[in-house]
């Protein structure tokens, strides 16, 4: 493992996955591939009134989410899910990662530093990306019951100060490494306040990178 500049401490790389190290979201994409469109469509129309709720704020981003895993993943067997989520990481690996933060993974794995994602999507979808790529992986733990997926949050979703407490508990006090950490959200800005090296949409378009909140980023450190 590689050591900072002052030569005392370990390198710890960790990367947002949805439209950080993709260019776009994909649980709801891996959900429309796995239950195909007629029922993704179906049960989607249960969730018009949560997302009205959560566009009039009377839901909160985490239990609009709830909502979602509990319409679609109630009852679902575990297995299924993750042979799903390999078919739908080998089928749309091309189209859905971006080819700079491929090129970002390598070069950090390359440099010897301990490398994760660390993302609010499930784990268990998540977990084929990571396995190609070559990296460790922290995401939203799903609750299950005799390998069967109960609709719910096991925990907490893995966003904003839980992404540090997630981090923290698999690897230790952050203030044992050199951080280096991109993200793209709201989601991930105490993450990054937590970073010696930050990195805001770094793969995005030039158009994407405008306003970057540092200020709103230093205020959660």
């Amino acid at each position: 493992m590689v050591s900072d500049i002052s030569g005392e401490r370990k390198l710890l790389s960790v990367f947002d996955f949805d439209g950080t190290l993709t260019k776009r979201d994909s649980f709801v994409p891996f959900l429309r591939f796995a239950f195909g469109n007629r029922v993704f469509a179906w049960r989607l129309m249960r969730l018009i009134l949560p997302a009205m709720k959560y566009i009039g704020r009377q839901l909160t981003r985490d239990e609009l989410k709830d909502a979602l895993i509990h319409t679609f993943l109630s009852g679902v067997e575990a297995t299924w899910v993750e042979q799903k989520a390999a078919e739908f990481c080998d089928r749309y690996w091309m189209r859905l990662m971006r080819p700079s933060g491929l090129i970002a993974v390598a070069t950090q794995i390359n440099a010897g530093a301990i490398v994760t994602i660390c993302s609010a999507s499930p784990a268990i979808v998540l977990k084929p990306f990571a396995a190609r790529l070559g990296i460790r992986l922290i995401g939203t733990n799903l609750d299950m019951k005799d390998g069967v997926l109960t609709g719910r949050i096991s925990g907490q979703n893995c966003r904003c100060a839980q992404k540090v407490k997630r981090l923290e508990a698999e690897y230790g006090p952050l203030s044992s490494y050199h951080l280096r950490a991109w993200g793209d959200t709201r989601g991930d800005y105490e993450m990054l306040a937590a970073a010696q090296e930050p990195y805001w949409r770094h793969f995005h378009g030039a158009w994407g990178k405008r306003n970057p909140p540092i200020d709103k980023i230093k205020g959660h450190s």
